[in-house]
């Protein structure tokens, strides 16, 4: 009778093990995607970052069609600097393709007619030589059609693999395409597209102008820009993703590369789920997660308290120097059970710092001098976007409690040879500005005489302030005062 017990004991432990053995679970959802019927067929939605389209729930597999365009086309890279992009979709990163297991994707690609090059398109999801580059190479004027069927599920990368390679995709061909699994991904409040991308220009960090690419940079590996979404500030101020108090966020992150492996964090915010390098592997509680070049990660948490989240390539020059940087701005009721202060942190100061060229590049701008209070103005407009915008905000309206406002302030009215000085040299301890007190640091501003004139008479010129002209002769008076 005791063996009897033994035996039936054993044999209820092995079948609950069987049942609750992940790897034996795994091993029954596998299915054979490659006999996955089509039920009718659709138009695929296609968005710009950072939309995404509607998740694919538990809709059935289709025949997918996916009209995508190539365009070349000048944009802005930083306030001041602008690039000619090479695009899918007319935006860097291109188009985000949503699909699931099963589709059979019809793929239109259309090389614009006004555009100077051939290009193609590698989608990291398709099995098939080329990733599909093989059956895309297309000249401008023309479209090619070719299909596949997706097999895996995962968020994959897409660029152009045109010769040379390196060069179409730091111009901007690249772009994800998300596989959803059968039934689709758990449902969540808020989805987001953000996509990193290193940048190769003839002028330096926030030099004014139009500016060619540089191949020996690239070969280097020395980025000007590493940037989110194809440029500096494509993700703060007015263009912050948002959320709400409560409401879980998920972001589809990749990286285009060419060359830099991204750190991706969120300050203030931890990662309840991080599904790794893009695949069905999923980690949890994860502050920083690695994303490389040509590859992607989804991740998700939930947003507990409001305030302003900071996204950042963790690699952190590369947030505060060249561009990679994006917020999230979250609304709700404060909850002082799991964050009692209100202080932001952390300076966003953009600085900068014969193999294969384009046609006529040409040499990179020199720097240009104001000669009138206009053009001092709208000059020192782009200096203020590229070293003041993050602390004191786009209309000057500073953050309470850590960064005073530059609008209607009468600490920078009451003196300007003080304010001169103050961006020259740098600025700690408590100021009263406006009746309210600030006790925090502003460093010294490693920007010329000219720079300083400017950005000084823009923020006097705007926001109620005096209109004060400041000019070079002024800061340079200021800093001889100094030595």
């Amino acid at each position: 009778m005791k063996q009897t017990n033994l035996i039936l004991l054993i044999s209820i432990a092995l079948f609950t093990f069987a049942c609750n053995n992940p790897s034996e679970k795994k091993a029954k959802k596998n299915v054979d995607t490659t006999s996955i019927p089509v039920d009718g067929e659709m138009e695929a939605e296609l968005t710009s970052p950072p939309l995404v389209p509607k998740p694919i729930g538990d809709r059935a597999a289709k025949k997918l069609i996916v009209h995508m365009e190539i365009l070349e086309q000048e944009g802005e890279m930083a306030n001041g600097v602008s690039y000619v992009y090479w695009t899918f979709g007319g935006s860097v990163p291109g188009s985000f393709i949503r699909t699931r297991v099963g589709d059979e994707v019809e793929f239109h690609l259309k090389n614009h007619p006004d555009n100077k090059l051939p290009h193609n398109i590698d989608l990291h999801a398709v099995t098939g030589p080329g990733g599909g580059a093989e059956s895309s190479f297309i000249a401008p004027g023309h479209e090619k059609v070719f299909s596949f069927k997706v097999l895996n599920p995962g968020l994959y990368v897409y660029h152009c693999a045109t010769a040379p390679v390196g060069m179409h995709i730091a111009n901007g061909m690249y772009g994800l395409i998300l596989v959803e699994p059968e039934g689709g991904l758990p449902a969540v409040d808020k989805e987001y597209y953000v996509m990193q991308g290193d940048f190769y220009t003839k002028g330096k960090n926030g030099q004014p102008g139009l500016q060619p690419f540089d191949m020996q940079k690239a070969v280097d590996e020395h980025a000007d820009y590493v940037v989110f979404n194809g440029k500096v500030g494509a993700l703060t101020g007015d263009n912050a993703i948002t959320a709400n108090v409560g409401e879980t966020v998920r972001l589809f992150v990749g990286n285009g590369g060419p060359n830099l492996v991204s750190s991706f964090h969120v300050i203030g915010e931890i990662f309840d789920k991080v599904y790794a390098e893009g695949g069905t592997t999923i980690n949890e509680n994860i502050q920083t997660t690695l994303v490389p070049a040509g590859g992607a990660a989804i991740v998700e948490f939930k947003v507990e308290v409001p305030g302003t989240f900071i996204l950042v390539d963790h690699s952190i020059f590369r947030a505060f120097n060249k561009g990679a940087l994006g917020m999230l701005k979250v609304k709700g009721e404060k909850n002082k059970k799991i964050y009692s202060g209100e202080l932001m942190e952390g300076i966003y100061k953009p600085e900068g710092g014969g193999i294969q060229e384009m046609p006529n590049a040409g040499e990179a701008p020199t720097a240009k001098i104001a000669t009138t209070v206009a053009e001092r103005i709208e000059m020192g407009k782009q200096v203020y976007s590229q070293t003041c915008v993050a602390c004191h905000q786009a209309n000057g309206e500073g953050l309470p409690n850590a960064f005073p406002p530059l609008a209607k302030a009468d600490f920078l009215n009451a003196d300007v040879n003080r304010a001169i000085d103050i961006v020259l040299n740098g600025l700690t301890g408590e100021i009263t500005v406006n009746g309210n007190k600030y006790n925090s640091v502003m460093t010294a501003q490693n920007i010329t005489d000219e720079e300083v004139a400017n950005v000084l008479t823009y923020i006097y010129n705007n926001w109620g302030n005096n209109k004060t002209e400041v000019t070079p002769s002024m800061v340079k008076a200021v800093r001889n005062k100094k030595k």
